[in-house]
């Protein structure tokens, strides 16, 4: 048997061999940005997943009570047994048990006899419909719609640390690995400062002492601290960013910034932060959500002291076939027989001493919430103002630490300049080169610093973003 060979002209092949190389190559890594991050957080997370499905839940509730209002049906049904009649309605008659051909006549009075068992079918049913409740399903509704929205503000809070916890792992992670990079620069230079004063030692030249090269390594040990602490704090923040995305740990993700810089200062004072966080902070909007809950519970807890009235229709049917059926109006046989009426009625159903201390419990929980609410109303503005405060401080210090920074950058260049024409002692090299990484990595830190003061002052406001 002969195959048929297939030939592609040279772009095709060209075209494949690429295609074939492309899927050859490694996956690039995925780089995101901040707002990237955040979107994909909140998509991610199971703990807002989480808030979602609890606020379903509420909603459940509230249409279980909201159905209360409408219609409802109880029924039961069975078989057994019931004693078999023997005869009709008279005795020792001929024909028709039931009628009384030749007076006087005698009632059966063989229900007292074993004359056997008869099957028997029973049902009973009702369907019935609320009118008034004295208020019960309305205030139990204001309730369960009170439950709702205190769901959704904790979803809202929720949501607000997810975007808190990504900024801090984002921001977290470019401080890190700033101030590694920056550290391990400033090994590299006292690595050279260290090789040229050993060389000088061991070519005796005089212009370094045995001093000299025991500061460079003792500041190099510091330097090598503070670089494998960046290195674990880089490696910590971006796990924890893989994390919140959901990209997963084994995820080759990378950040779109190439070094952190200090977000914008808010632009609104802090009376206004303060009554936006009074108005839009999800912890007042529960607090809100709750005191309409427990006023409604109240309600409903005395309206539940008051009867129900409500109309409808209920029935009874029952068969048994070994008994015959009787037609007379006055008499009723309960194993063979049946009804239905539309009725209209009251159904009480309190016990009074229960229901007044169900009444006291709902509002002692109220007032309990309304001193929840006055102690939010005086501290909230307070947590805003500490934050704001905080942040302009670290606003202004990264500020003034850009300029030391870069003084203490100009220091060391000068000291390594002067050492290495013999002009400068290495001792005061270390201590410039000291200085300048304390300086830039304190700089590096403040700038995270008031960063992470800028987004707790939006979660304290109830801002998402």
């Amino acid at each position: 048997m002969k195959f048929a060979t297939t030939r592609f002209n040279p772009v095709t092949r060209m075209l494949l061999a690429a295609g074939m190389l492309l899927a050859a190559l490694p996956g690039q890594a995925e780089t995101i940005n901040l707002q990237q991050a955040v979107q994909m957080s909140l998509a991610a997370d199971p703990r807002i997943k989480e808030r979602e499905q609890v606020v379903e839940a509420a909603r459940g509730m509230l249409q279980e009570v909201q159905g209360n209002g409408g219609w409802r049906v109880s029924a039961n049904a069975f078989v057994g047994l019931a004693p078999k009649a023997d005869g009709g309605f008279f005795q020792n008659q001929g024909g028709d048990n039931n009628t009384c051909n030749t007076p006087p006549c005698t009632l059966n009075s063989s229900g007292d006899d074993w004359n056997g068992v008869s099957d028997w079918t029973h049902l009973d049913f009702a369907l019935i419909k609320p009118l008034y409740t004295f208020g019960k399903i309305e205030r139990y509704g204001e309730a369960a719609q009170g439950n709702v929205d205190l769901k959704r503000g904790e979803l809202k809070q929720t949501r607000g640390d997810t975007v808190y916890d990504t900024k801090r792992a984002y921001f977290g992670y470019l401080t890190a690995r700033d101030v590694r990079v920056f550290l391990e620069d400033m090994q590299e230079r006292m690595h050279q400062a260290i090789e040229s004063v050993e060389r000088n030692l061991k070519e005796e030249t005089g212009e370094s002492r045995q001093s000299d090269l025991y500061a460079l390594q003792t500041a190099k040990g510091m330097l090598a601290k503070y670089v494998h602490q960046s290195r674990a704090v880089e490696k910590i923040s971006l796990d924890g960013l893989k994390v919140l995305t959901g990209a997963g740990l084994k995820s080759d993700l990378a950040v779109a910034d190439e070094r952190i810089e200090p977000v914008a200062f808010p632009q609104i004072d802090l009376a206004g932060l303060q009554s936006r966080a009074l108005l839009e902070r999800p912890e007042m909007q529960q607090l809100e959500a709750g005191l309409r809950t427990r006023r409604a519970l109240v309600a409903a807890k005395k309206a539940d002291r008051m009867p129900d009235v409500y109309a409808g229709v209920i029935g009874q049917f029952n068969y048994a076939s070994q008994r015959e059926r009787l037609d007379n109006p006055y008499l009723n046989d309960p194993f063979n027989g049946g009804g239905l009426t539309p009725v209209v009625g009251v159904k009480w159903d309190s016990v009074f001493g229960a229901a007044s201390a169900r009444v006291d419990q709902a509002q002692a929980e109220l007032e309990a919430l309304n001193h929840k609410k006055a102690f939010a109303v005086a501290g909230i503005p307070y947590e805003v103002g500490e934050a704001y405060a905080n942040a302009r401080a670290n606003y202004d210090s990264q500020r003034d630490l850009a300029e030391g920074a870069a003084a203490a950058r100009r220091w060391m260049v000068a000291s390594l300049a002067d050492f290495s024409a013999g002009l400068e002692s290495a001792d005061k090299v270390a201590d410039a080169i000291k200085n300048y990484a304390l300086a830039q990595t304190e700089y590096l830190r403040t700038i995270n610093d008031y960063n992470m003061n800028v987004a707790q002052l939006a979660r304290l406001t109830g801002e998402l973003w």
